[in-house]
This record gives structure tokens, C-alpha cells and sequence, in this order.
């Protein structure tokens, strides 16, 4: 296997060797600081430079088309919703869907649950391709696949789900209309967009954090196990770990929930009330969890903080955004002009923090590692 892990006698002379290039040819020889053991993702660690440029490369393209290709599904599913279109498609189910007790389900509770199906085996899917990305650290793996789900989550279900409600009811206009007039078009569908939202929270959100604090899933595959594989101590042992908190997926989703809270709040703050009802059980039950059920994977030395701070970043600027396009179509004017340097201000703070705070998350201060030589 061309790699190997080097440890040194100081830590200077390891921030020196991690954080410098060793050779004329940068494609020779890479250097880099290494996961702790348990974090170390075995099968990533001879791929050449080339072919991890190549594989990267790949992975993006098919990136792009799983996350903005994704939406026809959704769009299916939105369209369910309204019935009147429906009926107008498949004149022969009018007299089922005219059923109360059907109409009720079908524009309340199928269009988040359909939704939910469709994303309970992407995480999966965006782990094996983030893995085929070459990272070498599971941690780095966690982190790509929160990054790539976030992304999903916002074009699909956010976006897709705001977009295409538009799209079917004003399908004409909202096509042919001039670029400029887009951000009007989905500030007024966001509001129309919140009883959905509400819905989704409710069966996304507050049955998630049920389902965690129950965990059928493990107890049912504990016992499966235990009837038919357990056989000494040790499988038993094997059998009952409880595993650790997935963050790739677990992540995104809370910051899903952030997001809808930022926009929503002067949209529509009917919503605020299922946000603060989720994020409040949400701490109690993953506190819980953490301290008590899960192991700890790995630690990363919080890597993850700069990756989190930047979609909460994002989520910011585009509640900002789509305020400026609500407010625009509400003839204030005056107000939208004085909204205008929030976004610049918003990109800015962000820029003032990676600049400050972000190389304290990623390189060690040779001054410091030469203090602790010394000393």
C-alpha cells in the first residue's frame, strides 16, 4: 500500500511535515494530517492522486444530476395536493376522490409521507458516493454526505417542493415570465407553500425524533440476531451495539428545520410553533442519546462546526432573499431597498469568520507546537 502514517517526536515537526509540500511534484508525494485510528477509512488510502482527481471529478457531474433531476419525482408528488388538477387529468376518479375521508388524506398526509419514502434510501446511496470520492477518514465521509443531503434536501424538498406547487398552477405564466420576475413568483408561493411544510415537519420531524427515542429498527434486528445468529458472548456483545449517531444524515435534516424556521418566521410564523416543538424534543432526545445509547465513532476535533456554520450561513442569506422577493410583490418598495444590504452584510460576517476562526479547524500554529517543544 503506497501510504503510512508518521508520527515525530514534537509536534512542531509534525505541523511542519502535515502542512508543507515535500516534493517539486505535488502529485509525488502527499501530506496531510492523519484521522485518529478509529477514524480511518482503510480502503481510501491507496488511491493515486490522479485517479481521486478523476473519481471526484465524476462524482460531482453525478451529483448535480441526482439533486436537480430528482425534482420530477417531487413534482409528482406535489401535484398531488391539488385535486382539482387531478380530477381535470382522470375524470374517472372524481367520484373516489370526492370521498371526504380520502380528500383528507390525499391533501394532508400523502403528499409528506410519498416524500419521505422517496428520501429514506438516498443517505445510503450519497455515503457509497462519497466514498467512491476517495475521503480517507469516516469522518470526512460524514461530513461530504451532510453536505451532499443538505444540498439534496434544500433543492428537492425545499425549492422542488415551492417551485413545482407554483409551477402546476401557474404552469404558463411562471415559464414564460421574465427572469427578473422569478424571485416575486416564489416569494408568492412560499406562503402557499406552509401548510405542507407543516406537514412534513410534523411527519419528518416530531416522527423521527419519536422513532429515535423508540429505535424499533435496532430492537427488531437485535432479536432477529439473537434467535438466529448468537451463538457465543462475543456475537451477543456484537448483537446489542448500539452503534453511533448518524451524523451525515441526522445533521442536514436539523438544519432543514432551521431553515424552514427562517423563512417561515415572518412569512408565515404559523409554522414557528411545529419548529420549536421539534428543535426542543430534538435536544432532549439526541442529549439523551448521545450521552447514554450511542458510542462515540471517532472524534474529528470538530471538524464539523465549519461546514455547519456555512449552511446556517446559507440558510440566512436565502431567508433574506425570498423576503426581499415577498416583500417586492407586496408593493413595498421602500422596505425592500432597506433589505437589500442584509444579504452583503450576511456574506460578509461569514467571510470575517472563515478568515478568522476556520485555520484554527484545520492547521496547528508552528509557534505553539514550538512552545510545547521547548517546554
Amino acid at each position: 500500500m503506497p501510504a503510512a502514517f508518521v508520527s515525530f517526536k514534537s509536534q512542531w515537526g509534525a505541523a511542519v511535515c502535515a502542512q508543507t509540500q515535500q516534493t517539486s511534484n505535488p502529485t509525488v508525494w502527499l501530506t496531510e494530517w492523519a484521522p485518529e485510528p478509529r477514524d480511518v477509512y482503510w480502503p481510501n488510502l491507496a488511491i493515486p492522486f490522479v485517479e481521486l482527481s478523476v473519481r471526484r471529478l465524476i462524482i460531482s457531474v453525478a451529483l448535480f444530476f441526482l439533486t436537480f433531476f430528482f425534482m420530477i419525482p417531487i413534482a409528482f408528488v406535489q401535484s398531488l395536493a391539488n385535486l382539482d388538477e387531478i380530477e381535470r387529468l382522470l375524470p374517472f376518479l372524481k367520484p373516489i376522490i370526492e370521498r371526504n375521508s380520502l380528500k383528507s388524506v390525499i391533501q394532508g398526509f400523502l403528499p409528506g409521507i410519498a416524500l419521505k419514502i422517496f428520501l429514506i434510501l438516498l443517505p445510503m446511496f450519497l455515503m457509497t458516493m462519497s466514498k467512491m470520492e476517495g475521503h480517507i477518514s469516516i469522518s470526512g465521509l460524514d461530513r461530504r454526505t451532510a453536505s451532499t443531503y443538505f444540498m439534496f434536501l434544500f433543492v428537492n424538498v425545499f425549492l422542488g417542493s415551492v417551485i413545482t406547487g407554483t409551477a402546476f398552477q401557474q404552469l404558463d405564466t411562471f415559464i414564460h415570465q421574465p427572469a427578473n420576475k422569478i424571485p416575486e413568483t416564489v416569494g408568492e408561493s412560499i406562503p402557499m407553500k406552509a401548510t405542507f411544510f407543516i406537514t412534513y415537519v410534523m411527519v419528518d420531524g416530531w416522527a423521527g425524533i419519536a422513532a429515535e427515542v423508540l429505535r424499533l429498527k435496532p430492537l427488531v434486528m437485535f432479536h432477529i440476531k439473537n434467535t438466529f445468529l448468537v451463538r457465543t458472548e462475543q456475537d451477543r456483545q456484537q448483537a446489542m451495539d448500539p452503534g453511533s449517531l448518524d451524523f451525515g444524515t441526522t445533521e442536514p435534516r436539523i438544519q432543514l428545520y432551521f431553515l424552514l424556521g427562517l423563512v417561515y418566521a415572518v412569512v408565515t410564523p404559523i409554522l414557528l410553533p411545529f419548529i420549536i416543538v421539534f428543535f426542543s424534543l430534538a435536544y432532549l432526545v439526541f442529549r439523551h442519546q448521545i450521552i447514554n445509547v450511542y458510542n462515540q465513532q471517532y472524534e474529528s476535533g470538530a471538524l464539523f462546526w465549519p461546514d455547519v456554520q456555512t449552511r446556517l450561513i446559507a440558510a440566512l442569506i436565502v431567508s433574506q432573499i425570498l423576503l426581499l422577493g415577498l416583500l417586492s410583490t407586496q408593493e413595498a418598495e421602500k422596505s425592500t431597498v432597506a433589505l437589500l444590504p442584509l444579504p452583503v452584510l450576511t456574506i460578509w460576517f461569514h467571510y470575517v469568520c472563515k478568515g478568522r476562526f476556520e485555520p484554527a479547524y484545520v492547521k496547528f500554529p508552528l509557534q505553539v507546537g514550538l512552545k510545547l517543544t521547548l517546554h
